[in-house]
């Protein structure tokens, strides 16, 4: 896919867009303008969130579309937020913490997770992050 450049390929520095063109009737606009928030996603990450738009959310679709684990799918929407910058975490409850605790060893328990990754959720889980 073309992609519109975010970034300068001499020095890095960023892009801005100063010109719009329209095909048809030759219109020129000028002005300073920034590209969109979507812009800045990698192809993987924009794949990703095509398909998540697709199934409506639903993470047990996505599964059969992709083949792809419950904790592989949360962990790319997870890296889709942070490179969004949406902070979406909101407070847990104890309940909330506990139920979230028996899906990890659940998860191990199924094959999903390796020991150490449920080790590193539950500690995570257990400092709140």
């Amino acid at each position: 896919m073309r992609r519109l450049l975010t970034h300068c390929p001499s020095c890095g520095s960023d892009l801005i867009i100063t010109e719009l063109s329209c095909t048809r009737c030759d219109t020129i606009i000028r002005g300073r303008y920034t590209g969109c928030t979507f812009c800045e996603l990698s192809d993987e990450n924009l794949r990703f969130l095509e398909i998540f738009v697709a199934c409506r959310g639903n993470i047990k679709e996505m599964e059969r579309e992709t083949g792809l684990g419950y904790w592989t799918i949360r962990g790319q929407l997870d890296d889709l937020l942070k490179t969004l910058k949406l902070n979406v975490h909101a407070a847990t409850t104890p309940d909330q913490t506990a139920a979230r605790r028996r899906e990890i060893l659940a998860a191990v328990e199924r094959g999903e997770l390796s020991i150490v990754e449920a080790e590193q959720m539950l500690v995570d889980l257990a400092k709140g992050s």
